[in-house]
């Protein structure tokens, strides 16, 4: 079953974002249009697009397109281990937005518990990378 929701992301290097999510975070090619600088991602379900920003093509963007892009949002994605991805992240040398951290979310009489971090494409969309822990009744 395809997902309901499926982002598309512009970016301003195609290669550079291509390697990032792909060789980093281990996304898989689903299919690509190269000539058009676009390639079709997936992680485990998690699906989005990417495709390299061209001024006068037929673009989404309905703002001055200047970085960081993705102003006031951030995409979670759920990963088998948030731990071993957060050591590849830092591995790489790249700066992490929200440190590796275990968080806890109420929802109804339960709470739910996550590992996860939140780290920044090439272009500065926030990723939040996170795994689920379990459940617990609510703590007040």
């Amino acid at each position: 079953m395809r997902p309901l929701l499926v982002p598309e992301l512009l970016c301003s290097d195609f290669d550079k974002s291509l390697a990032f999510y792909v060789d980093l975070l281990g996304f898989r090619i689903l299919y690509d249009r190269r000539e058009d600088r676009f390639a079709y991602l997936d992680r485990n379900g998690a699906e989005l697009m990417l495709e390299e920003y061209a001024p006068g093509a037929r673009m989404l963007a309905r703002a001055p397109f200047q970085p960081p892009y993705g102003r006031g949002i951030n995409f979670q994605i759920r990963v088998e281990d948030a731990d071993a991805l957060h050591a590849a992240v830092v591995a790489a040398g790249l700066p992490i937005f929200l440190p590796l951290e275990e968080r806890w979310y109420r929802r109804a009489e339960h709470e739910i518990g996550t590992r996860q971090f939140i780290v920044e494409d090439p272009d500065g969309y926030l990723l939040r990378l996170q795994h689920g822990i379990g459940t617990r009744p609510v703590r007040i």
